[in-house]
């Protein structure tokens, strides 16, 4: 363990003796070399140092141990040609004393369905195209754009429904488009999430607060103890910190030093509270039933009447396609794949002699506790480790079926870990022996939204890379990534995890990933489609179809004619 270090990261330069000058020049030269050369770093086994300290610069303002948003020149190349994906409309800017009657009001907008391209009647495999006017608590049309809308097709009667398309025309008024997939009524429902202006202000705050959730460490050797802040970031005057930094991926963690114990006395890892900076009267823009997920109402019919596609055949071609959508309560793929429903001998049936290995935060663990909870074959070994980060395990002897969970590292929000618990995905992906008999889910954003997306670009290129080397010592193993999703929303909720924050993240995972050999189960769509209430984890039907989706990845239509019969019992 290296002792705390004065004046920042590093130690002024101070007259050496000619020996250690020598052997200073020495080790720049290799560096030097090092560099040149590209030497894959990757390659270099980490030695079992885990933690040094250093000391912030000594000066009366606070000072930044770090940076929130910093990426490696590698990290910042890939970043700068996603950009493209999260740019959002620019916001209005507020004054101080600003107006809530000159927001964005839900009550006072309005949708309209446009009448068919061509004119005649609305047919299964058309897309219907609605009309969004934003105006202010005055009842005055908005001139700017920035709103978070999210817009739903639904029929209550067939349990069926479908994710709009919003398009923002960045002038107060906004298009949703939807693709008509069933025949019979088909209704509307369009929903302001967030007004522009709060947009506005969640911006700032993770501009000016990104560490505005924070994390606690306790430190304790024999009977003295000791709990400091942790982050992926630190500001301080005079106090030393500890640097946590994984040697295998440089995903950055700092605790400050406790005054009296050394930084290998680290033993948990704790949400330690949220810093409330925000005016009264930017609270205003975050009401629920007033400014906060309220639907819009039409301004005339909200619903159109479908009937059956053309008699010539002709196939459905949408200018947007969504990813599925929900037909008597079942989700239906738009991929050219089939969804199978599996029921718990079914699902023993596919997973036979099978591992399922789960790894990130909980709405992926709720998988793991549907699985466990669905197989009645399938029992849960108590391995004495916290039940919110695992590791979980369960056994199916008969079947052979392992399912494991755990957690993703810091910065984790759970209560209280043990920091022997606290992994990150890419050291559990680069030990997956994998193969066909082998399912790897992942499911990370949740926990990322407070701070700047640079942080999370980095969290996912890391697995990236990952899930590259296990696809390649494995090929056949089946790689399925869950998506993030909207979910129920307080003033508390919107500050931390806003729609608009897991929107913006759940965009670069889709970017990121595009293009490697992963299976997607759009989380997002499938609760903006559905008619039950958005909730971070959402409820059991919903879960279903999730379980459905990932399982008919696992065993497609080939496989699961072997067991069909046994589904449909």
């Amino acid at each position: 363990m290296s002792s705390p270090m004065k004046g920042g990261i590093c130690r002024p330069f101070r007259p050496l003796k000619y020996s250690s000058v020598a052997l200073f020049m020495l080790c720049s030269i290799l560096l030097l070399l090092l560099y040149k050369v590209n030497i894959d770093w990757m390659s270099f086994k980490p030695t079992n140092k885990v933690c040094s300290t250093a000391t912030v610069k000594l000066t009366a303002q606070p000072v930044s141990t770090c940076s929130f948003d910093s990426l490696s020149p590698e990290e910042l190349l890939v970043f700068d040609s996603l950009r493209h994906v999260i740019l959002w409309p620019e916001t209005p800017s507020l004054k101080s004393d600003f107006s809530l009657n000159d927001t964005s009001d839900p009550r006072q907008s309005s949708f309209t369905i446009l009448p068919r391209s061509g004119g005649g009647s609305w047919r299964v495999g058309d897309q219907l195209q609605v009309s969004i006017r934003i105006r202010d608590f005055h009842g005055r049309p908005k001139m700017s754009g920035g709103d978070v809308l999210l817009a739903r097709l639904h029929n209550s009667t067939f349990h069926a429904g479908v994710a709009g398309h919003v398009v923002d025309h960045r002038n107060g008024s906004y298009s949703a488009f939807f693709s008509l997939l069933w025949e019979g009524r088909a209704q509307v429902e369009v929903v302001l999430v967030h007004p522009s202006e709060a947009v506005t202000v969640l911006q700032k705050l993770t501009e000016e607060q990104p560490g505005r959730i924070y994390f606690q460490s306790l430190f304790r050797s024999g009977s003295v103890s000791e709990t400091t802040t942790c982050n992926l970031c630190l500001t301080g005057t005079q106090q030393s910190f500890c640097n946590y930094t994984d040697l295998r991926t440089g995903e950055p963690w700092f605790c400050f030093k406790p005054h009296k114990l050394d930084c290998d006395a680290r033993i948990s890892h704790a949400k330690g509270g949220f810093r409330k900076n925000l005016k009264s009267t930017e609270e205003k823009l975050f009401q629920c039933g007033v400014n906060m997920k309220v639907s819009i109402p039409a301004s005339g019919p909200e619903n159109i009447n479908v009937l059956p596609n053309s008699k010539d055949g002709n196939e459905m071609t949408f200018k947007v396609r969504p990813s599925g959508y929900y037909y008597k309560g079942a989700w239906q793929a738009l991929d050219g794949s089939r969804v199978h429903q599996f029921n718990s001998s079914a699902i023993s049936q596919c997973l036979k002699g099978k591992a399922v290995h789960i790894y990130g935060d909980s709405t992926v663990r709720q998988w793991y506790e549907y699985l466990t909870n669905s197989l009645p074959d399938l029992k849960e070994f108590d391995l004495k480790t916290p039940k919110q980060s695992g590791l979980l395990m369960a056994l199916d002897y008969v079947n052979k079926i392992l399912v494991t969970f755990r957690s993703h590292g810091p910065p984790i929000r759970f209560a209280n870990l043990p920091v022997s618990q606290l992994h990150y995905v890419v050291s559990e992906l680069d030990s997956v022996i994998g193969g066909t008999n082998t399912v790897v889910v992942i499911g990370v954003w949740s926990h990322f939204s407070t701070f700047p997306v640079e942080v999370y670009v980095r969290r996912l290129l890391n697995i990236r890379k990952a899930v590259a080397r296990l696809l390649s010592r494995a090929p056949g193993t089946t790689v399925v990534i869950r998506t993030a999703n909207p979910k129920e929303m307080t003033l508390y909720e919107s500050l931390t995890n806003s729609d608009w924050f897991s929107l913006q993240r759940d965009k670069m995972l889709r970017e990121i990933f595009r293009k490697t050999n992963v299976k997607l189960v759009d989380a997002w769509e499938m609760i903006v489609a559905h008619h039950l209430p958005h909730k971070l984890h959402p409820e059991s039907d919903i879960v279903k179809n999730m379980i459905d989706v990932l399982l008919s990845f696992v065993c497609p239509v080939a496989d699961f004619e072997d067991f069909s019969s046994v589904s449909r019992s």
